[in-house]
């Protein structure tokens, strides 16, 4: 069993500094507001581990399964009987734009519950969620310049 959401949005941000925004894993909370904590045990690169905690939830665990340096990155989280699976990808689409898109997957029995609460809650709150991205995007390429 499994159900798959796919969300995306195009903003006005460098991509260079999206990347560096998304890839600090540590400071999500100081710009998502869907994050209350967040925390990587070690560097942004493939088997490190770490923690997630959004609003409303608890802490969740989770392994960098995938990097693929300015273009994408996937985390992976332990479900009972399965995983979730969160994949970060990122496209310079030109003139100062990048779209964003996150593909959320559940596996197994608890994909039914994913599909009938926490999907709708994840198309909800993405909006402000990437818009947060891109305004910290745009906040580290003026600090960088």
């Amino acid at each position: 069993m499994k159900y798959q959401v796919d969300v995306e949005a195009t903003v006005e941000a460098d991509v260079q500094a999206v990347w560096w925004a998304w890839s600090d894993f540590d400071r999500f909370a100081e710009w998502d507001p869907r994050e209350e904590e967040s925390k990587l045990d070690g560097p942004f690169e493939v088997g490190s581990t770490g923690w997630s905690k959004q609003r409303g939830y608890g802490r969740n665990r989770i392994t960098l399964t995938a990097v693929a340096e300015g273009e994408r990155w996937e985390a992976t989280t332990p479900l009972p009987g399965g995983r979730l699976v969160i994949d970060h990808r990122m496209t310079d689409v030109g003139d100062g734009r990048v779209r964003l898109a996150k593909t959320y997957t559940a596996h197994g029995p608890l994909s039914v519950a994913f599909r009938l609460y926490y999907a709708r809650r994840i198309r909800r709150e993405i909006g402000p969620s990437f818009a947060a991205l891109a305004a910290e995007a745009r906040r580290l390429a003026a600090v960088a310049q």
